[in-house]
């Protein structure tokens, strides 16, 4: 009774707000291109690790929509630690970085990879060294830049790449005009069942997720690999909360989870209705649902093609 009564209140809650909870992404307008590619540049170029194995599109390679669909991603000498990477697509729409939220922006997320002993295991020395003896990097920085070759400028230049990372669907389309004629019925059936059944309760705003911690585990307890925002607060209530994954190009980015526990689609609808809203959702619904994701796949971004 408890769970009818919070569906049917989730229910009257989202119809009030619909209008306004979910909102279309378009191709960037405020990027300075250069700098977005000279970020591209120090983004793909493996001489910032440690060892020169490993570059940020290692674990994030653009044609993917951000993620190497790896349970683990592979760091300097084999290294694996004991979190999913998430995509870099959309991350500037998200309030926080990484699945603790422990960067507040896109510039301090660039450089904990690339001193994180697991994954690039460099120091700001090393790196600042290595781009000082670049001619190519020489000349951009200065051309870009007044002082020039700096860590702060690195990391500006990385994240001014990453905020290219946008890839408008066919589902933003249909919400800027309103145009059913760009979804498939059954995408619209799936939406339509997305809301009823709560999922834009967290999965909402420009990315459909990114904007807001929540428990993983609501109705049913799932601790999976990390204590999640726990690890950054150290508070008990912070135990299993995470940053809500964006679900664009969902059917590029998995395994899903902080944990990479789930391969397909069909089984994290099944598992976040069973886990976070306490419902058996009929499969056919999953499957409407699953269709909906298609139209969340966006086209890749210039700068990636």
């Amino acid at each position: 009774m408890k769970t009818i009564f919070l569906y049917l209140s989730l229910s009257l809650w989202l119809f009030a707000f619909e209008a306004n909870i979910i909102k279309p992404v378009s191709t960037p307008d405020d990027l300075n291109i250069r700098k977005v590619y000279l970020g591209k540049d120090l983004f793909r170029d493996s001489k910032l690790s440690k060892d020169g194995t490993i570059s940020c599109a290692s674990c994030h390679p653009g044609d993917t929509y951000g993620t190497d669909n790896l349970k683990r991603s592979k760091g300097v000498r084999g290294q694996t630690g004991t979190i999913n990477t998430p995509t870099t697509y959309h991350s500037r729409y998200f309030f926080a970085q990484f699945h603790d939220g422990r960067a507040k922006d896109l510039k301090e997320q660039a450089l904990g990879p690339i001193t994180n002993p697991i994954e690039m295991d460099n120091t700001i020395e090393n790196v600042l060294k290595y781009v000082k003896s670049n001619n190519h990097y020489i000349v951009q920085f200065s051309i870009l830049y007044p002082d020039g070759i700096t860590i702060d400028n690195i990391v500006d230049a990385i994240s001014e790449f990453e905020k290219a990372l946008v890839s408008p669907s066919r589902f933003d389309k249909y919400l800027k005009t309103g145009d059913k004629s760009v979804m498939r019925d059954v995408e619209l059936e799936g939406f339509e069942l997305f809301k009823n059944y709560g999922c834009i309760a967290c999965h909402n705003g420009i990315s459909l997720g990114g904007n807001l911690f929540q428990k993983l585990g609501v109705f049913k307890p799932y601790e999976g690999t990390s204590l999640g925002r726990f690890n950054v607060t150290g508070k008990d209530e912070d135990k299993y909360y995470y940053r809500v994954p964006t679900l664009r190009n969902i059917l590029w980015t998995h395994p899903y989870l902080h944990d990479g526990s789930i391969d397909k689609p069909y089984d994290i609808i099944e598992f976040m209705g069973e886990y976070q809203s306490g419902l058996e959702i009929p499969k056919e619904d999953i499957k409407k649902i699953e269709q909906f994701f298609h139209s969340l796949t966006g086209d890749l971004p210039d700068v990636i093609k």
